[in-house]
């Protein structure tokens, strides 16, 4: 038998142990994947693929960074977990470090993304009965239409996405949803004196990367101070480097190190969440940050995770964003974003098949010419998948590009060129 055969029957057998024994979940494309170095993985038959998904912005530094992984196994050596019934040697430290880093007085430590989105509903419904004076089970949060913020009972409760919503009623209450980049809109669901927050998206990721009107960010969180109301930034996704800033709330700064909080560009959120990235991909950590007067509101017994915080996910945190400062990931995210952008565009002009590109930094989408219950999106993705390349689709007729900030500009036009390749052939 030959090698090919042997290899395909062990994909095959792998994704049906998937298909047996795991939950219907997840609609992954066909490749098993085995290994991953920077900007490459591999799959079990030892083909080499380029990554642009990033396990969806969580590998910003790319797979396996040498420091991180350092972090994770030397820390794992000494201390992984105490939980919080203890202090702990790393978590001190990694809150100084990271507070530091983001400009905020307060972190609380959180594992995922989700988690983190669900830790600031609850400080800002606390924060609106303690600090704002509201009745107690009044407090409303202002929510935007086609947001993506996680999956649990009480996020999925204001999404108007029918996947993750339908046949999971009934769902928790206390939710605005607002259309999303309309000030108007904003401007009128704030006159409700019972609203504590606005939570937003400052790029909406699972929504086909829909950049916001410029300053719309900037005046959202204006509107929010004017009427004593917390704005929250959900940067998941769009944080630590991915938009050609250290956060999407920089807006178009021109930072050429650390990050300036440049006047004009900047807008500085009351509640600032964070995950994926945060740890490289390495281990799941999130975060909420936030400065003393709102983050007080949280006291013991009223929050908490058993892994928050851990030594392993603090060692790990500190060298994800260590790695972002060294290698001027932000920088080149902004250079090389504007390149693909530029690239994708003169590709669009020899094609039908693709109508569109928008993005910012290197979270980028093309938006595919047909419906979008077509399949054409999906085999697009299969067809560049053959050609090394690895996409996924989001909303049907939309594909998202986001490889590893690490990607250098000779990589980053072989992944042009192929992808080229693909929609000149498909």
């Amino acid at each position: 038998m030959s090698q090919g055969v042997i290899s395909k029957s062990r994909s095959a057998e792998l994704m049906n142990l998937e298909d047996k024994y795991g939950a219907h979940n997840y609609h992954p494309l066909p490749v098993v994947l085995e290994k991953g170095d920077g900007v490459h993985v591999w799959d079990v038959d030892g083909k080499q693929y380029f990554d642009f998904l990033s396990a969806y912005s969580a590998v910003n530094q790319g797979h396996c960074h040498p420091k991180i992984i350092g972090a994770l196994t030397e820390q794992a050596k000494t201390l992984t977990l105490t939980s919080r019934a203890f202090f702990s040697s790393e978590l001190g430290e990694y809150e100084k470090f990271i507070t530091e880093f983001f400009g905020f007085e307060k972190v609380l430590p959180m594992n995922t993304g989700a988690e983190a989105v669900e830790t600031a509903i609850k400080i800002a419904r606390k924060w609106g009965y303690e600090k704002k004076g509201i009745a107690h089970h009044n407090a409303k949060l202002i929510v935007c239409e086609n947001n993506f913020h996680g999956r649990t009972t009480t996020i999925i409760s204001f999404s108007n996405d029918a996947d993750a919503r339908e046949g999971f009623g009934p769902y928790t209450g206390g939710f605005v949803r607002i259309p999303y980049d309309d000030i108007d809109a904003l401007r009128e669901a704030l006159s409700d004196p019972n609203v504590v927050g606005f939570l937003a998206e400052p790029i909406q990721g699972e929504a086909g990367v829909y950049v916001p009107t410029e300053g719309y960010i900037a005046a959202a969180a204006m509107l929010c101070k004017e009427n004593n109301v917390l704005f929250i930034a959900d940067e998941v996704q769009t944080g630590v480097a991915r938009t050609g800033s250290l956060l999407a709330v920089c807006g178009n700064c021109s930072c050429q190190g650390n990050c300036e909080k440049q006047k004009g560009s900047y807008t500085r959120p009351d509640v600032l969440i964070l995950g994926k990235a945060l740890s490289g991909g390495v281990y799941p950590v999130s975060a909420v940050l936030a400065d003393n007067s709102i983050m007080e509101v949280i006291q013991p017994g009223q929050h908490g995770s058993t892994f928050g915080g851990n030594p392993l996910a603090a060692k790990v945190a500190v060298a994800a964003l260590e790695v972002v400062q060294e290698e001027s990931l932000s920088q080149n995210a902004r250079k090389l974003g504007d390149l693909f952008r530029k690239e994708i565009n003169r590709i669009i002009s020899k094609s039908d098949l693709v109508t569109k590109v928008r993005g910012k930094g290197l979270l980028n989408a093309i938006i595919i010419n047909d419906h979008p219950s077509s399949t054409t999106a999906w085999d697009l993705c299969v067809a560049l998948k053959d050609n090394g390349l690895l996409a996924k689709p989001t909303h049907g007729n939309i594909i998202r590009f986001a490889p590893p900030l690490v990607i250098t500009e000779k990589e980053l036009m072989e992944c042009v060129a192929i992808i080229e390749r693909t929609i000149m052939e498909f």
